[in-house]
């Protein structure tokens, strides 16, 4: 079978929430030895953006949203072990802190993100949602991590990367992590405003900055 039919199959299977389809195309692509990478971004990734859109629109509610985004976790979950693999093949290319801030429990957007990173070569360590600020200055600390990202789907909770910059500044540790931002409300402007190293509007550009922002350090 042809991997643009897989594509469309898994595309498909996301955004019909169906878990056991989205998790048998995952196994298959990895019997295929397709590029987890490419199975993530063209098979997967397309059909939770549609899902994303589907929601915005008012023709997908809560319901839909959660069978989806558990979908595409199980899948990612199947295709994990390859990529870790890859990681190891090609080394790693930088340790990434992630997660949602506290108050908000939106994680579609950032499990994409943490996948295309981790699929990109990066050593991703996923705190998932609502984190409290410290918990991610103290993974970073753990593991000795380049860049923490956090991400914000609320107006109300987009302050959090804001205080989590000042509670680094507290700490004496700005100059130690690179912090970018992400998220439905964020845009550029905010995160020059609060003193962040960067914003990506999308997974896809995510990789992109944290590849930069890398490449600029170790130059200096």
């Amino acid at each position: 079978m042809e991997k643009e039919k897989i594509f469309a199959q898994m595309n498909q299977a996301i955004i019909d929430g169906n878990e056991e389809e989205a998790v048998r195309l995952a196994r298959q692509a990895l019997e295929l030895k397709l590029d987890p990478s490419e199975v993530i971004e063209k098979g997967y990734v397309p059909g939770i953006q549609k899902v994303g859109e589907l929601w915005e629109k008012g023709e997908y509610f809560l319901p839909e949203l959660i069978t989806s985004s558990e979908a595409m976790k199980a899948a990612l979950a199947i295709l994990e072990p390859e990529l870790k693999s890859r990681e190891k093949s090609l080394g790693v290319k930088g340790k990434i802190v992630i997660g949602t801030v506290e108050g908000d429990i939106h994680d579609i957007g950032k499990n994409i993100v943490a996948s295309m990173l981790q699929a990109s070569g990066f050593e991703v360590y996923d705190l998932g949602a609502d984190v409290k600020l410290e918990k991610f200055i103290d993974k970073a600390e753990e593991v000795g991590a380049d860049i923490i990202g956090l991400s914000a789907l609320l107006t109300t909770t987009m302050i959090g990367q804001k205080k989590f910059i000042d509670l680094l500044i507290q700490r004496q540790l700005r100059d130690r992590y690179l912090v970018i931002v992400g998220g439905a409300p964020v845009n550029s402007d905010w995160a020059t405003k609060i003193g962040a190293d960067g914003y990506a509007e999308n997974a896809v550009a995510a990789v992109y900055l944290v590849q930069e922002l890398l490449a600029k350090t170790k130059r200096r």
